[in-house]
């Protein structure tokens, strides 16, 4: 008799009995981003929820002339945007948004990177560390202060007739102290001073969290060849501490382009218009003026030249960061 062999399919090199070629592949084709499905759904959600939906009923609002609560919404189209255009005041406003880019941008970071680098590599390293941590918690009080104190309290310095400021003017022989905050020569300046004062501890925290990762040992290095602290701050703190500098120019400009909350503590836009930035005449227009659909057009501008402010700065940094590492 002639035994019958079963034939069995032959067996790839790797695998096991029982094992299924066809699943493995799949399993090979999956994309390399469904790992990170549960991590990125929660945070998406939250995006459409926050952002996206707010956004998109903003723009849908700015179609139509609606004086809120249950009046009608009727259509016009481009016509609230047609209007912006030759809009004064829009125009003023995002005129006055230059001052507050100079007053939260400019100005805090280029102090806070002189203060940043003096507390660490000279007051830090000649008194301790805690005196530098002292004077940073000092410039730092000013963010953590809530808008209204901070508005109470430069209010009651500026103040035309009893202000701390105009006191010691008078004291000083000045007889007619300026209108800080109520003449149209003086408010925007004054406002932009106020605006420096609450800013300047947000870049002096990063810039000296910055320098934390840098290595002491090129200090040490450059101060045994001679180099003084400006020549050191030139040549490594600046270099060393440039993707810091991108991330606080993009934040505080930001924040610049959309200021609310010391506008309408100090000035609430005026006098005649002379602090009115876009965050503002938005809110005016949507409460104030009962022009919900306006108001929309404006906020939803304001929102796209944030938008391409930020990817501008973003683009340059991009630049910046792949010309360096061509030149290593």
């Amino acid at each position: 008799m002639t035994a019958t062999v079963e034939s069995r399919p032959e067996s790839r090199p790797g695998s096991r009995p029982g094992s299924r070629p066809e699943s493995r592949q799949r399993r090979r084709r999956r994309p390399a981003w469904v790992p990170y499905l549960p991590y990125l759904i929660p945070g998406a959600v939250a995006f459409v929820v926050v952002i996206g939906y707010p956004f998109v009923t903003n723009v849908y609002i700015s179609l139509f002339s609606w004086r809120g609560g249950m009046s009608p919404l009727r259509w016009v189209g481009l016509g609230n945007y047609a209007e912006l255009m030759q809009d004064t005041a829009f125009w003023t406003s995002f005129t006055n948004s230059v001052a507050m880019i100079a007053a939260m941008v400019v100005a805090p970071t280029l102090i806070g990177l002189v203060l940043a680098a003096v507390l660490f590599d000279y007051l830090g390293r000649r008194f301790g560390g805690r005196v530098a941590a002292v004077l940073r918690a000092t410039y730092y009080l000013p963010q953590i202060l809530p808008v209204a104190v901070a508005g109470v309290l430069w209010n009651w310095i500026l103040n035309s007739q009893t202000g701390a400021l105009n006191v010691v003017l008078r004291s000083l022989g000045v007889d007619s102290p300026p209108n800080w905050l109520g003449d149209t020569s003086t408010a925007l300046p004054t406002v932009a001073a106020v605006l420096v004062w609450v800013q300047i501890g947000y870049p002096v925290v990063i810039f000296m969290s910055a320098l934390q990762r840098v290595d002491p040992e090129l200090y040490e290095a450059a101060e045994l060849d001679g180099a003084g602290w400006w020549r050191r701050f030139r040549a490594i703190t600046l270099p060393q501490i440039r993707p810091e500098t991108f991330v606080v120019t993009l934040t505080c400009t930001v924040a610049a382009l959309k200021v609310f909350g010391p506008i309408y503590v100090l000035t609430r836009g005026g006098p005649e218009s002379s602090t009115l930035v876009p965050s503002y005449y938005s809110y005016l227009n949507f409460f104030d003026k009962s022009k919900v659909g306006y108001g929309a057009a404006v906020a939803t501008v304001l929102t796209l030249v944030i938008i391409v402010v930020a990817v501008v700065i973003l683009g340059l940094q991009n630049r910046a960061q792949r010309r360096e590492e061509e030149g290593r």
